[in-house]
């Protein structure tokens, strides 16, 4: 299961309203793909539920995650911060076990896995 903080489901909510987004098809792609320093980079976008997809609904919005990036985002936590670096998405997620010191990029446990989304 993925969620959100208050603060990052109002985001998100903020957005799709502004998009005019039927919120029953759109939602948060929350994937990973291959690439930084540390093996895997989150890929965070607006879109609509795509076959093959797991569907997650928290403060009654969407969640789409793809299959393969499903398990190295389970548990996850998207939150929305902003800080003198500027404002954006954050993921918090319980698998990664290293960071990049720009904290763009992630590695977890088992890599052998992920194919590059």
């Amino acid at each position: 299961m993925i969620t959100f903080t208050e603060k990052g489901a109002e985001k998100v909510q903020e957005f799709l309203s502004s998009q005019s987004a039927d919120i029953q098809t759109s939602g948060l792609r929350v994937g990973v793909r291959g690439g930084g320093c540390s093996g895997f980079q989150y890929a965070l976008a607006f879109d609509t539920q795509r076959d093959g997809d797991e569907v997650f609904e928290d403060h009654g919005l969407r969640i789409l995650v793809d299959g393969p990036s499903l398990p190295y985002v389970k548990g996850a936590v998207v939150d929305y911060v902003e800080g003198l670096q500027g404002a954006g998405f954050k993921v918090d997620n319980p698998n990664v076990i290293a960071a990049c010191g720009c904290g763009s990029s992630f590695r977890v446990a088992d890599e052998e896995e992920v194919s590059a989304v």
